[in-house]
């Protein structure tokens, strides 16, 4: 069972999604945001590690992170706050992770998210979301100012990556960036990322392509954009990854 709605909130470039789920899904996130479990108990894998989410936990999430699902007791049901990527441009940096991915509904820090939240799922007006807005993009600087629980080797690896989505990468060449042998690094960026390094460029390639889409380049233009091989390509990961075709996706969205 999955459900999910869009609210309309006031804020231009402020998505909020309330969403219930009973599937087990495993992706990687493609924009900064927040979430609060609204009813529910589930467990899921990130950031190298187990977390069990209830009602009222906070989620924070940023481009890259992979996140999967390992157990719902039940349906979930969340909100989920994509933030404009220009109000968090102080924040975004190369190879940094946010460190604290859960919140607890005690921890203080949690609290410029729940207004976000709150103010977005209650139809606040323009002044009082960008407010809240401008709060916890602040407090998201706080909670990513910690050192990254990467390893020196897995971050280099990531930064290599990101950097050369639309160029071909070979394990050699990773692994010398990296400055560990192939083998410790596969080993390495699986344990840590959650999957291994060739899944997760194909992921990170797949959310450039739907934002080429959205931008409004033309589908059959993509596939060299994002480092792959030809359209074929293209669409058998693109289906894969995100259920239509890259044509259709852009045709929707339009």
């Amino acid at each position: 069972m999955e459900s999910s709605v869009e609210l309309a909130v006031s804020m231009p470039g402020l998505r909020v999604v309330r969403a219930t789920t009973a599937e087990l899904h495993t992706g990687v996130k493609e924009h900064y945001g927040v979430g609060r479990i609204e009813r529910g108990d589930t467990e899921w894998w990130g950031g190298g590690k187990v977390w069990r989410s209830v009602a009222g936990c906070i989620l924070v999430k940023q481009p890259g992170d992979v996140v999967r699902h390992l157990n719902h007791l039940g349906p979930t049901t969340f909100v989920a706050v994509t933030l404009p990527l220009a109000d968090v441009a102080n924040v975004r940096h190369e190879g940094r992770a946010v460190t604290i991915p859960q919140l607890e509904t005690a921890d203080d820090r949690a609290a410029p998210f729940h207004r976000l939240i709150d103010a977005a799922t209650s139809g606040a007006d323009r002044l009082s979301l960008e407010v809240a807005v401008a709060e916890a993009v602040s407090a998201l600087a706080v909670v990513s100012s910690a050192v990254p629980d990467y390893t020196r080797p897995v971050r280099r690896a990531v930064e290599y990556i990101r950097a050369r989505l639309a160029h071909s990468i070979t394990l050699a060449d990773l692994a010398a960036h990296a400055g560990l042998d192939k083998f410790h690094l596969c080993r390495a960026f699986r344990a840590q990322i959650g999957m291994p390094p060739h899944a997760y460029l194909t992921h990170l390639r797949i959310a450039r392509a739907k934002a080429l889409l959205l931008a409004g380049t033309r589908a059959s233009d993509i596939a060299p954009l994002v480092g792959l091989y030809d359209q074929a390509q293209l669409t058998r990961h693109f289906r894969r990854l995100v259920g239509t075709t890259p044509a259709r996706y852009a045709k929707s969205a339009s």
